[in-house]
């Protein structure tokens, strides 16, 4: 069977009513906004993005982590704050991901906080730079339960590599992936579904292909092309792509670039998922790095009460009203994944 087949059906298989009913009111209430241009929320997230640090080993040159450029604090997520909110929200959650900023594996408990969520039926995955995936590591990570593992290489060549993955090494990422794939085949498990994501950048697009051979032959699952959020790019950016359907940007006049994607007045991540930071903030998307929009608490907050809090509903209906007027949204370029 088709291992992309096989992954969708083991998410399908997280589907339990609560999650089907939940889903189709999140749903309606979103198209409902679109036609009335009033904002409505029914039900909760199907998705959760949780933080478990902002602690990160490279210095990748777009990332806030990796510039050490955030004005919040660097932090780890407690296991009780983790499980409070696990459990308030258990019974409709379908899809959870472990990361916004940072690498997930610094956490000293990153597989018992994975572990936890997969007892509980929830679709479960991470996104590494895989310098952390230790023999030991590999095996916790399968024996967690985790569902989906997407690692960052961005070069076949440690030349190419280290122009982004700034501080990084190739021969651990590698390294890293053979340990996942023996220890899938040695306890016999399906999961964790394993994708190279490449962020097609300038210096490594050349070695798409290679990636794809490289995939092949180390038993990697998938292959995902992301397009490169790049923050300084109106006036061109030695990162953007020359092949522009992997570039978030289009060139207009001499040297000016503009964002591809039209900004319009709905926002689908709004109504259906949200971000959580290691110390327990909720922020409405990944593009709120620094965490300047913050809807609530929840060290002090359930979350239903937090989903549905004045804060949010205004936050919803700026959104329908002008998203251009939020600042975070205009380097959006939601939708610009170009999978292999």
């Amino acid at each position: 069977m088709n291992r992309n087949i096989k992954d969708g059906l083991n998410f399908i298989g997280k589907m339990r009513v609560g999650r089907v009913v939940n889903a189709l009111k999140v749903l309606s209430s979103y198209y409902i906004t679109r036609i009335r241009k009033q904002p409505v929320q029914w039900g909760m997230p199907i998705a959760l993005s949780f933080e478990p640090t902002t602690s990160c080993n490279l210095r990748c040159p777009e990332c806030p982590s990796g510039l050490r450029s955030f004005t919040r604090p660097t932090g780890m997520l407690e296991e009780e704050l983790f499980k409070k909110i696990i459990d308030e929200v258990s019974d409709t959650l379908w899809y959870l991901i472990f990361y916004f900023q940072g690498e997930p594996y610094l956490h000293p408990s990153f597989t018992e906080l994975v572990k936890y969520a997969s007892e509980k039926g929830i679709y479960t995955a991470t996104s590494t730079n895989a310098h952390y995936l230790t023999d030991a590591n590999a095996r916790k990570t399968v024996e967690s339960g985790l569902d989906r593992l997407i690692i960052s290489i961005d070069g076949t060549t440690q030349e190419v590599y280290e122009q982004y993955r700034i501080g990084g090494k190739l021969e651990k990422v590698i390294e890293g992936t053979k340990n996942i794939v023996r220890w899938k085949k040695e306890l016999k498990s399906i999961t964790p579904h394993i994708i190279f994501q490449f962020l097609v950048v300038k210096p490594n697009e050349h070695q798409i292909a290679e990636l794809e051979q490289l995939a092949k032959e180390l038993g990697v699952d998938e292959v995902g092309l992301k397009t490169a959020q790049i923050y300084d790019y109106e006036n061109g950016n030695v990162l953007i792509p020359t092949q522009g359907k992997y570039s978030r940007y289009t060139k207009i006049g001499e040297d000016k670039y503009e964002i591809k994607n039209q900004l319009l007045n709905h926002c689908w991540k709004l109504w259906h998922s949200c971000v959580i930071t290691w110390d327990g903030a909720v922020v409405p998307c990944c593009f709120d790095k620094d965490a300047w929009y913050k809807m609530g608490d929840l060290r002090t907050e359930t979350f239903a009460s937090l989903w549905q809090n004045e804060k949010y509903k205004n936050f919803r209906a700026s959104v329908v009203r002008s998203r251009s007027e939020i600042e975070m949204c205009k380097n959006c370029t939601e939708g610009t994944k170009v999978w292999g």
